[in-house]
């Protein structure tokens, strides 16, 4: 059993200290419902997600510079006027839709929309797959208030995933807040971890269980996990892979394109990486610490794009690509856009700024990583044309 580490984080206002409070409750009761101990899966939903409380369920701002972190979407519409150049080429097979998964504030739906029109090649409809009913009227508002009527009612907002679709699948940084389950390679085997609670100190603990699923651990890559040494901790994310092959079985033609941060399954499983890759963002500060100020900031996980890839094998679809960030923007002619304005104009001066934050490896260039698997498809797509990773998955 071990506490939770301390930050010096900023401290909360006392509404959103009540609202935390209230959601820390319902958690210690499931907690004692349970017997005393819930996976970190468990903790991260209800964390994430509970109606009303949860992080991405409550009314906080959480994207943006007054947010907790900053998307590529927020941080410039160059991001969705050079993604638009790729959609526009998976969309060309006709009678084409997007659906987004997970649209943020909907300014990624509104940027792409505007840009697809400019190409003259508009999908037929761009449906939102949200899970949250307060980021839904977030995004309501933001492409009613900044999209012309004609193309706001190409928006169709889904509860669940289409029995069939044709066109672009999108999801930027969505499989990152998909709760995780965390184990504990011990001496005697693997374990666990998840989330107790200490009533005398009043705080949620970590403390280690039998695994909650006996296959738990056969998600991992079995070539490299055991090798790995004592005390090494990291993430299970079934779920993700669960969603991405739903994904699969509902494309009838066109691409599923995911951009977020991780790694391959060598990288992401390195014996160096002994303490996995959970991050949680507050107030535009990044921690390690998921157990405190619950269902005020983000909690999220690197991905193993391995077993994205792997998918491929089994669900009749092509690995298209895979390159970081950077690659996948230059590909797609950001620099060209960019080329389009004068230097002493205002406007190149913060393009050119955000571009930097969009493909320095020191920002967002190297660290998020595009992915692409294909169903009828067999042109190559233009966003991988120099630097494909794929051999390293």
């Amino acid at each position: 059993m071990v506490a939770a580490s301390n930050h010096n984080l900023p401290i909360a206002s006392l509404q959103a200290q009540a609202l935390s409070q209230q959601l820390c409750q319902l958690i210690q009761q499931k907690i004692k419902n349970a017997g005393g101990w819930i996976s970190f899966a468990e903790f991260m939903q209800m964390a994430l997600y509970t109606p009303g409380l949860g992080y991405y369920a409550g009314g906080a701002q959480k994207f943006g510079k007054d947010g907790d972190f900053v998307t590529a979407p927020e941080i410039t519409p160059l991001f969705a006027q050079t993604l638009s150049l790729q959609a526009a080429q998976i969309l060309a097979a006709g009678d084409a839709n997007i659906l987004e998964l997970g649209a943020g504030t909907g300014k990624l739906a509104v940027d792409l929309l505007l840009e697809l029109k400019h190409l003259d090649a508009l999908p037929a409809q761009y449906f939102i797959l949200e899970v949250s009913a307060y980021l839904r009227q977030v995004q309501r508002e933001t492409c009613q208030a900044r999209l012309p009527q004609y193309l706001y009612k190409k928006l169709v907002w889904l509860n669940e995933l289409p029995k069939k679709f044709n066109g672009l699948v999108l999801g930027n940084e969505v499989l990152d807040a998909i709760p995780v389950h965390i184990v504990h390679k011990t001496q005697v085997g693997w374990r666990e971890r998840g989330v107790g609670f200490n009533s005398k100190l009043n705080e949620f603990i970590w403390q280690d269980a039998p695994l909650t699923q006996p296959n738990l651990v056969e998600h991992l890559p079995q070539d490299l996990i055991s090798h790995l040494p004592e005390n090494y901790i990291t993430e299970v994310n079934p779920a993700a892979v669960a969603l991405v092959r739903s994904l699969c079985e509902t494309l009838a033609t066109g691409a599923i394109l995911l951009i977020d941060y991780g790694f391959g399954a060598a990288e992401y499983y390195h014996p160096q990486r002994n303490q996995g890759t959970l991050m949680c963002h507050y107030q535009q500060l990044a921690h390690d610490n998921p157990l405190t100020l619950v269902g005020l900031q983000d909690i999220t996980a690197h991905i193993d794009f391995t077993s994205i890839a792997m998918l491929c094998e089994v669900a009749s679809m092509r690995l298209a690509g895979y390159v970081n960030q950077a690659q996948f923007l230059i590909n797609c002619g950001i620099l060209t856009i960019l080329a389009q304005y004068s230097p002493q104009d205002v406007q190149y001066i913060k393009l050119a700024a955000a571009a930097q934050n969009l493909l320095s490896p020191a920002e967002m260039g190297e660290l998020f990583k595009v992915i692409c698997l294909t169903k009828n498809i067999d042109a190559p797509l233009i966003g991988f044309a120099q630097g494909d990773k794929s051999h390293t998955l």
